[in-house]
């Protein structure tokens, strides 16, 4: 059985709600596409209007440029992750138990029955993983902050803060770590396919090594204070 999720978006993020037309919908299941398989420097509105067969323009109704399309992918991606992360640890009060739950998460995609009719998640987390730094590594970041765009990926660390704290109450830096141990597993997770030199997990993208990795980046400091 699966579950159908929506989730409403920060409005700042389009000009027009791409979930309210069949339009908007293959704006965001081909962009997904095609900044899975060209990469976001070679994707273009125009190869996009062309995938979906309507013209440009349509497209900038939507969303007027293609780092606002990419910032919205990532931001669903965040949102759809806490979702799961809060959907697979409904019932379980051991924080252990939930830290583990979490590392899966983020060498994976989870628990596939959560999922959008238009999206596919796999291919999502693909592109977050090797293009979603792009979406605030920019000179406006500040002004994209004061408009809330980035505060999904802030209410995912700061549930996981509270996980952390839940592990080891006593420990000063949950939020520092809960960023980092996103950013370190889909960093390493990426070097594992491309730049296998600079991880010791080989080219074997995900796995055991990858999984005890994160497990010690996130265990050790928190046993420090327990």
């Amino acid at each position: 059985m699966q579950l159908h999720v929506h989730f409403k978006m920060n409005h700042n993020l389009y000009l027009r709600d791409p979930e309210s037309s069949e339009l908007g919908k293959n704006i965001i299941k081909y962009g997904i596409e095609l900044i899975h398989d060209t990469g976001f420097e070679d994707f273009t509105f125009k190869k996009l209007a062309k995938a979906i067969g309507t013209t440009e323009a349509g497209v900038y109704r939507y969303f007027e440029n293609k780092h606002r399309l990419l910032t919205y992918l990532t931001t669903w991606y965040w949102t759809w992750l806490e979702y799961q992360f809060v959907f697979q640890t409904n019932n379980i009060t051991d924080p252990g138990a939930k830290i583990q739950i979490l590392l899966n998460l983020l060498i994976s995609v989870g628990n596939n029955s959560i999922t959008s009719e238009h999206i596919n998640e796999r291919k999502l987390h693909s592109v977050v993983i090797a293009e979603g730094n792009k979406s605030y590594f920019t000179k406006h970041i500040d002004e994209d902050n004061k408009s809330l765009l980035f505060k999904p990926y802030k209410d995912l660390c700061q549930r996981i803060a509270d996980v952390f704290l839940g592990y080891s109450p006593a420990f000063p830096f949950p939020h520092s770590l809960a960023s980092t141990v996103i950013e370190t597993a889909h960093h390493q997770y990426y070097f594992q396919e491309h730049l296998p030199r600079l991880t010791d997990f080989g080219q074997a993208v995900g796995g055991n090594d990858l999984m005890k990795f994160l497990e010690e980046l996130v265990y050790s400091p928190l046993n420090k204070y327990c």
